[in-house]
């Protein structure tokens, strides 16, 4: 369908708006609302136009792991979000400088990418394609 322009935003389910939402933050995301409608949902988003929401019904006793990528059963469904970015060392440094730990770097045909998780699992890619 040539009418979809882009991706409007990334739902993701979280146990803890607080945790999540700290976050988020030292990834440079900004809090726009919430918690709101039924499910409810918090919605975030950075300035490069990415938006977040953060399903707000996860239960309390989940573990903080992402079964598609930890579960020995490759099951479907969307495994992570992939942040373009456009230098990986200032990344890299932040990343480290708020905390967070870096579990995964890949160099492949150029590109240069590295994998976070957030509190509950969810797994984050930053992705610096090939020149």
């Amino acid at each position: 369908m040539k009418e979809i322009t882009r991706i409007n935003h990334v739902g993701i389910r979280v146990r803890d708006l607080v945790v999540t939402r700290e976050f988020y933050e030292r990834l440079g995301f900004e809090f726009i609302a919430g918690p709101v409608g039924p499910e409810p949902v918090a919605i975030m988003e950075h300035a490069s136009g990415v938006n977040i929401n953060f399903i707000l019904n996860a239960s309390p006793d989940a573990a903080p792991t992402n079964l598609l990528m930890d579960d020995a059963t490759k099951h479907t469904g969307y495994t992570h979000i992939a942040l373009e970015i456009s230098d990986a060392e200032s990344v890299e440094r932040q990343l480290v400088s708020a905390g967070i730990q870096i579990t995964e770097t890949v160099e492949f045909g150029g590109a240069y990418f590295f994998f976070v998780r957030d509190p509950d699992g969810n797994v984050i890619e930053f992705h610096r394609p090939a020149a």
